[in-house]
């Protein structure tokens, strides 16, 4: 049986470089999702001719276009046009370590349950691209343990055609005091500016993997092999966030924000009994019902609604009317078209925001009201945390909702837990443009 004695945090550090921006983060989330905005705003669904098949010199026609969604610009007047990389958020705000090889190299990667691969820079990538980086770059060559995948390649796209690909290999990975052998891991060969702007040297992906890219085979995440190598307790096949924030930083936590894998910290339950309801991972998601919400005291049914947790998005996207009246509660709260998103005064304070709570299953959990405001929208008004799902037909509870609960993903039983956490201290300044490390 495995022990947990040598199991702990793992620290999630605020990337220095990060610069907070509600509609870049929006654009960002249009096109990890692929989803359209239902609200007027300089961004919208439109539609692209792609073609499949045989082309170029001495090839055979044929083949065949089909006619794909895409997210495009309003750029002046009646003019549209592809969106710029430059509109998206390609930075990621938290970043934990990770040690790979032998001897251990150490990688400060972007944990996100939206998504299930780990994928890292490696020597692989073109020199154009390394050179003068400050990432941390791997090289298979210099660990006694890398074994290649060899057949086996991987690639992530999104729909701003940014992507990240390469091929696969083996090797051991250590984890919050835990070291996973034989893992695989995703060298990436070829990375898209978007990817090359990101501050993190990859990804650690903790969602479900039914969604891992790799071909021809699905490989294992390091989650599924914790389990399947008996790494972890069998009463504990889980890991935990614990999501903080620089905001408060002079609290007693100090603001703390780590990851737990095999056990559950019991310093941050702070004595009280998780909520659990199961999971709907068909999707590869950790899903689950979210039927209902309060907002200033009023509670609005969502039937059959649902949610997903993901800890690589920063705002929480909900159901247009929900976020309507969110911002309805708020004095001065409006939607914004040229900022695609919904607004408040810099100056609300912290008992003129409305208390905002969403369902986890049959439990309501409030948003911290220091969370309710992201970023900085410029002429006294600040970005709302939460803002619309669009087209989307579930829930995405980023940051802005996680950093109020204590997260319990408990692989082993399929189901997600939660306690609620609240400051004893909400700082509602208007976070800023540029970030400082906490």
């Amino acid at each position: 049986m495995a022990s947990t004695s040598k199991l702990t945090r793992v620290g999630r550090v605020r990337n220095p470089n990060y610069k907070a921006s509600g509609l870049k983060s929006y654009v960002s989330l249009m096109h990890k999702y692929k989803f359209a905005p239902t609200k007027e705003g300089p961004y919208f669904a439109g539609q692209k001719a792609h073609h499949q098949g045989k082309h170029g010199a001495g090839q055979k026609a044929g083949g065949k276009t089909t006619m794909q969604h895409v997210l495009q610009k309003k750029i002046a007047g009646d003019q549209t046009g592809d969106v710029p990389a430059e509109d998206s958020q390609n930075d990621s705000e938290y970043l934990c370590p990770v040690t790979i090889g032998t001897p251990g190299q150490t990688f400060t990667l972007d944990f996100d349950t939206g998504s299930a691969d780990l994928w890292i820079w490696s020597t692989e990538l073109p020199s154009s691209t390394t050179s003068g980086t400050k990432h941390t770059i791997f090289n298979p060559k210099n660990s006694s343990t890398f074994k290649n995948s060899s057949g086996s390649s991987w690639k992530i796209s999104y729909g701003d055609n940014s992507s990240a690909s390469g091929t696969v290999g083996t090797d051991n990975v250590t984890i919050g005091g835990l070291e996973i052998k034989n893992q695989s891991i995703e060298l990436a060969k070829t990375l898209s500016t978007q990817f090359q702007q990101d501050s993190s040297d990859g990804l650690l992906g903790l969602a479900w993997g039914s969604i891992n890219t790799v071909t021809p085979t699905a490989v294992q995440t390091p989650v599924e092999n914790m389990i399947s190598q008996g790494d972890i307790p069998q009463t504990s096949e889980l890991f935990t966030a614990n999501l903080g924030s620089y905001k408060d930083a002079t609290d007693p936590d100090k603001g703390a924000s780590f990851y737990t894998f095999g056990y559950i910290d019991t310093e941050a339950l702070a004595g009280q009994t998780p909520s659990y309801t199961p999971i709907d991972n068909s999707q590869g998601f950790w899903m689950f019902n979210s039927t209902s919400a309060v907002v200033a005291g009023k509670t609005i049914q969502r039937a059959n609604n649902t949610a997903i947790a993901d800890t690589g998005t920063t705002l929480c996207l909900i159901d247009d009317s929900t976020c309507q009246a969110i911002y309805d509660a708020i004095p001065g709260g409006k939607y914004d078209s040229t900022q695609q998103g919904y607004i408040f005064p810099s100056s609300t304070t912290a008992a003129q925001l409305p208390v905002v709570s969403l369902a986890v299953g049959d439990q309501q959990f409030p948003i911290q009201v220091e969370d309710l405001g992201f970023a900085d929208a410029g002429n006294g008004m600040t970005y709302g945390g939460i803002q619309s799902r669009g087209t989307m037909t579930f829930d995405i509870f980023g940051d802005v909702f996680l950093k109020s609960i204590y997260a319990i993903f408990d692989q082993g039983n399929t189901r997600f837990g939660a306690v609620s956490r609240s400051e004893p201290t909400q700082n509602t300044s208007v976070p800023p443009a540029a970030s400082s490390t906490s």
